[in-house]
């Protein structure tokens, strides 16, 4: 993971942070508060990866292509992410700087603007029932592309190329992170060269779960058609086109140096070409978010700084320079606590956070609910977020229609304390414990997220409060480019959770939050077998959520889908499958010349980036 909208002005003024303090569907990050909570111990960041530069694939063009357009007015843009990009291939990746680093060089056939309204990007026109395009019963969805569309090396794109996405990412072996937006689709046919038909398994009422926005992005078929399966992830040619794709946006691939910086240059095939106002786009990684907000505020070494989570202490002096436009509206997401339902004992070897490995602990709903209670939301917010978050017990807070009045979450360390003597965990010293199997547990957690100082303050806070119930906490901070990256073989991604708790933001990649709640399915667990990309981390496994989930792909009532995607919020809450903190309104930045960014909630930040200009 998003309505209950607050708007930064453009203004950059600190009064009009101040608007933000009116509550409100991807990741993260911040520096020390003003009001100080008790020190959490130092982390010990997780080095990333060497990086190694990749090179831009030579064009294959497949027929004599026209001249290219003279380039227009030039310049570079400059982009700083604090978490760097390491992949390009958004049907891998789990990070939003990696699914943004794609945004540059891949479309899909809409996107969601604004004002959460769907626009044409390879699309012709959004398919709808009145127009033809969305069959009444629910069953199919057909789109039109735009003609003459081309891929960056001269190539014409097709619907052969949205046909084999689909293919890409329905084989399991593939281990796309983004199958369960393909999951419903159970045909493609080509009708002719500008259009598809998308027959659905089942009818659906969300005709636009597939190609649409983030984790719909169209892959060029003779770049990837043999990387189905598990070769997109171990063959050499493969991986280096996971790093390089071949796109149809406004820029293609000049350099990617993964974990640090990825330059783009003019696609000359791009449709609109004339009209693009840069001649190179740079994603700049690395740093933390207070330096990226300096970066734009303060020095305007950059045009456009993303996800300035920054205690408020820190982020009120730098906007209040005058020299940005912080870019804020919606819901950024919500800031979660993630319980893991498998053991991540290293003593297991290769059965490590593994779906049949049960947790010794965490199995316990009153240990779970504990934790829920003994939190102190409001002083995370007020200490921490001011009027960048307001406290929740929602996961589900956008659109409006889907955030449940049902939940409280005051802070209760009584009844806190009470949930555990009751269920057999008793004071022994400082820490409870309690028998289990003839051996003593004691309730001992490790929580781990990425580094950023809002997060590590945070940490801090909630291991304050935990102690107060009886609980030790050991925290980790990782950093972010490892922890939201996707590689399988880091020990240390969101991924694999080898930790008792994490912590994290996201929210839905869309108005119907279908895709979002299948999440937590049983069938989505992460493990080895699916290469650590099922998106269910927590490996939460429970019977009911799942009947109501099949419910809810089946229905197709507005009033009744709200309904049911409330009761599923509610039991994922209430039983401790994950424990919602913060729903965040996260500012981006640009300089005052920069023009075009907004902000957007169910899209990336930059979705319209094309469009930008000084």
């Amino acid at each position: 993971m998003r309505s209950m909208r607050n708007v930064w002005r453009r203004s950059g003024a600190l009064a009009l942070l101040l608007i933000l303090i009116i509550p409100v569907l991807a990741a993260c990050g911040g520096q020390q508060p003003a009001a100080q909570p008790t020190a959490a111990p130092a982390a010990q960041p997780t080095a990333a990866p060497a990086a190694q530069p990749t090179a831009a694939p030579a064009a294959q063009p497949t027929e004599a292509p026209t001249a290219p357009p003279a380039a227009q007015r030039g310049g570079r843009l400059r982009i700083l992410y604090w978490q760097a990009v390491t992949t390009l291939n958004p049907h891998l990746a789990t990070g939003t700087k990696d699914f943004d680093g794609a945004t540059v060089i891949l479309e899909p056939l809409a996107r969601y603007n604004e004002k959460d309204e769907l626009v044409p990007f390879l699309a012709a026109e959004i398919p709808t029932i009145e127009n033809g395009g969305v069959a009444p019963d629910g069953t199919s969805v057909t789109w039109k592309i735009k003609p003459g569309l081309k891929w960056s090396d001269g190539s014409d794109f097709t619907v052969d190329d949205i046909i084999f996405t689909w293919q890409y990412c329905a084989d399991e072996a593939t281990a796309c992170t983004t199958k369960a937006n393909f999951d419903p689709i159970a045909n493609i046919e080509r009708i002719d060269d500008t259009t598809v038909k998308i027959t659905w398994k089942e009818p659906n009422a969300n005709p636009y779960i597939s190609f649409v926005g983030p984790n719909g992005m169209i892959l060029q078929k003779k770049q990837f058609e043999k990387c189905i399966g598990a070769a997109a992830n171990t063959d050499a040619a493969c991986q280096a086109a996971n790093l390089a794709p071949i796109g149809t946006n406004a820029w293609k691939l000049k350099e990617f140096k993964p974990g640090d910086v990825v330059i783009y240059e003019r696609n000359p095939y791009y449709r609109d070409a004339d009209n693009v106002f840069f001649d190179e786009v740079e994603i700049k990684g690395g740093g933390d978010a207070a330096s990226a907000a300096r970066a734009v505020c303060e020095t305007e070494e950059v045009d456009f700084a993303w996800n300035l989570q920054i205690p408020k202490a820190v982020l009120e002096p730098i906007l209040a320079s005058g020299k940005c436009d912080p870019i804020a509206g919606g819901s950024f997401g919500v800031e979660r606590i993630v319980v893991n339902f498998s053991n991540p004992d290293p003593l297991l070897g290769d059965k490590r956070s593994e779906p049949d490995q049960p947790h010794p602990f965490l199995t316990d709903p009153a240990v779970r609910k504990a934790i829920s209670l003994a939190i102190d939301r409001k002083a995370i917010a007020e200490q921490l977020y001011g009027p960048t978050g307001q406290p929740t017990c929602n996961i589900l807070v956008v659109p409006a229609s889907v955030n449940s009045p049902n939940l409280t979450c005051e802070r209760d360390v009584e009844a806190a304390k009470k949930l555990l003597e009751d269920a057999g965990w008793k004071l022994n010293g400082a820490v409870r414990e309690k028998e289990i199997g003839g051996k003593p547990v004691r309730l001992v957690v490790s929580f781990q997220t990425s580094i950023n100082p809002l997060r590590q303050s945070t940490q801090a806070i909630i291991k304050s409060n935990l102690a107060e119930i009886g609980i030790q906490v050991n925290v980790k901070a990782i950093d972010a480019a490892v922890f939201f990256g996707g590689d399988p073989g880091n020990p240390d991604t969101l991924n694999k959770f080898y930790a008792d708790l994490q912590m994290y933001t996201n929210g839905p990649d869309s108005t119907d939050p279908q895709r979002y709640l299948q999440g937590w399915i049983c069938s989505e667990r992460a493990s080895a077998a699916n290469r650590w990309s099922g998106n269910n981390d927590g490996r939460y496994c429970n019977p009911e959520y799942d009947a109501l989930f099949e419910q809810l792909k089946k229905e197709l009532d507005p009033k009744k889908r709200a309904e049911l995607a409330i009761k599923m919020n509610d039991l994922l809450v209430t039983d401790g499958a994950v424990i919602p903190l913060i729903n965040r309104q996260t500012p981006n930045a640009k300089v005052k010349a920069l023009k075009g960014p907004t902000f957007n909630t169910f899209d990336s930040s930059i979705w319209n980036i094309a469009t930008w200009s000084k």
